[in-house]
């Protein structure tokens, strides 16, 4: 039997139960997750309760995933691991990889390589799923993660993303011409249109990024993003509310170009924060990835630098 207990805060709170399940268990699917509902098989405060219940802070919910459970393999996928100790990885996903696996893939993922290469030594707090995840990327963002090798290190690490104490940079390229640099502090959650989508809208949740200018051109622009907070899609839907989306991303409006690659352009290239076990700096720190040398050398070729 699977159980997963999951507690309300601040950050949560004021959203549908299945909203909610749905963000926390991606795995499956929200049509999987309203029928665990209507079964009984999630309760709230210890009582069953409707898809469209709305859950507040300090609400307790227990929900038995056990008949959705899959058993998730490992693969022996080769995997760039940046730095390591005893309690924690950086590893660089390629883009195309999948952080974990959900209910249609469920193999060539970054957990079913982790679990081959560490076997037991993952944090399991969010279940097979999510072994040793504590946040992701997009499938088509590259880049840097931090992973857990046990539940201290997985609780820790959670608590100074949640606290803003772990700084997470990225690289990317828009569409147009960013004259300065900004902030953008929009409220983020999910599209009522598109459930495949975020949006920035007055009742979602806090939502910071720090954006400055690395190289201008006359139609796009290379970036350096500081993620204060970690939302779904958090720097795509910021840059696409400012007219900037990054580069090829269809979902939020980039639209086609004559240069190919997978999806969106956008890398976490840098991860620095203090270990909570022994306080020294960890600091890690990635080269530009192919699609974003790709796509530079393509923009500087047609002559439009202008930096």
């Amino acid at each position: 039997m699977t159980k997963k207990l999951f507690k309300i805060d601040e950050t949560d709170a004021e959203v549908r139960i299945d909203t909610y399940l749905s963000d926390m268990l991606e795995s499956y699917s929200r049509t999987k997750i309203q029928e665990l509902i209507k079964s009984k098989n999630v309760l709230v405060n210890g009582k069953p309760c409707k898809p469209s219940l709305t859950v507040h802070i300090d609400d307790e919910i227990i929900c038995d995933i056990t008949d959705l459970e899959t058993p998730i393999l490992p693969e022996n996928i080769d995997i760039q691991v940046v730095w390591e100790d005893e309690n924690f990885a950086i590893v660089n996903k390629p883009s195309g990889m999948l952080t974990h696996p959900t209910s249609k893939d469920k193999t060539g993922t970054l957990v079913n390589a982790l679990m081959f290469k560490y076997g037991d030594n993952l944090s399991d707090l969010n279940g097979d799923f999510r072994k040793g995840i504590v946040h992701r990327l997009d499938r088509y963002t590259s880049g840097l993660l931090i992973i857990a090798k046990n539940n201290e290190a997985h609780e820790k690490i959670a608590k100074m993303i949640k606290e803003r104490e772990i700084e997470k940079r990225y690289r990317t390229i828009v569409k147009g011409r960013l004259t300065e640099n900004v902030i953008i502090n929009e409220p983020i959650g999910r599209s009522k249109t598109n459930p495949n989508k975020m949006c920035v809208t007055p009742d979602g949740k806090p939502s910071l990024t720090e954006v400055s200018l690395i190289e201008q051109f006359d139609d796009a622009t290379y970036l350096d993003v500081n993620l204060k907070t970690g939302r779904t899609h958090q720097i795509r839907v910021h840059l696409s509310h400012i007219n900037h989306p990054v580069f090829n991303d269809t979902l939020y409006g980039f639209g086609k170009m004559k240069i190919k690659t997978d999806e969106q352009v956008l890398q976490s290239y840098k991860i620095k924060f203090v270990n909570p076990f022994n306080n020294q700096l960890v600091e890690a720190e990635i080269e530009p990835d192919e699609k974003l040398t790709k796509v530079l050398y393509y923009l500087r070729q047609k002559g439009n630098n202008n930096e």
